[in-house]
């Protein structure tokens, strides 16, 4: 059974069955911008939220190549590899994925961040107040069972752009995920990718 985390909170990624795991699947989904109907109904411009990873070294992002999102869908190592970009939030479950293989996941990496952008945010007049049904969620990918799920969609979201929504990290030679939560109003994954460096 899914942990449903909150902001903050820190939990070993483990199998139900109290196994390491091996690979996860990091899955981001949300709604479609619903379009109104009518003479006068203006279509509503689409949000595309894109989800990215940071591969940090000593909690640092060293380098541009280690960031895996639409533009660059498979880190050097092959330990994390996003399967593509969804420019609206259409089709049920995940919109975007990004899997990560722990146990190729280089030594000199120590964290893998996970965040989320909407795509020209600023430009668009767009923020996440404006979507429903947002989530991201981390399965078991030898099982598919969900491991843990973090809702994003409230008022509490309404005027932010981006969010670092959490990471997953080495402790003692571990895996754990930590939800971080932190919305921002940066307009793009460089802005985003600024912050750990």
């Amino acid at each position: 059974m899914a942990v449903n985390l909150k902001k903050g909170q820190k939990v070993d990624l483990r199998k139900s069955s109290g196994g390491e795991l091996k690979k996860v699947m990091v899955g981001l989904g949300w709604d479609p911008v619903e379009q109104k109907r009518g003479w006068f109904g203006m279509g509503a411009q689409d949000i595309d939220c894109d989800a990215s990873v940071f591969l940090c070294q000593d909690g640092r992002l060293v380098d541009e190549k280690d960031i895996v999102a639409f533009f660059n869908l498979k880190h050097k190592s092959k330990s994390v590899r996003h399967t593509g970009d969804n420019l609206t939030g259409e089709g049920e479950g995940d919109d975007e994925e990004i899997i990560i293989d722990l146990q190729s996941v280089p030594p000199e990496y120590d964290k893998a961040i996970v965040v989320v952008n909407i795509y020209q945010a600023k430009e668009r007049k767009q923020h996440f107040g404006l979507i429903k049904n947002a989530f991201i969620r981390i399965v078991d990918m030898d099982n598919g069972e969900e491991l843990l799920r973090y809702d994003l969609s409230g008022d509490a979201y309404d005027g932010m752009t981006a969010m670092v929504f959490g990471e997953v990290y080495r402790h003692n030679g571990k895996w754990k995920f930590g939800a971080v939560g932190q919305a921002t109003t940066d307009n793009s994954i460089s802005e985003l990718a600024a912050r750990f460096r």
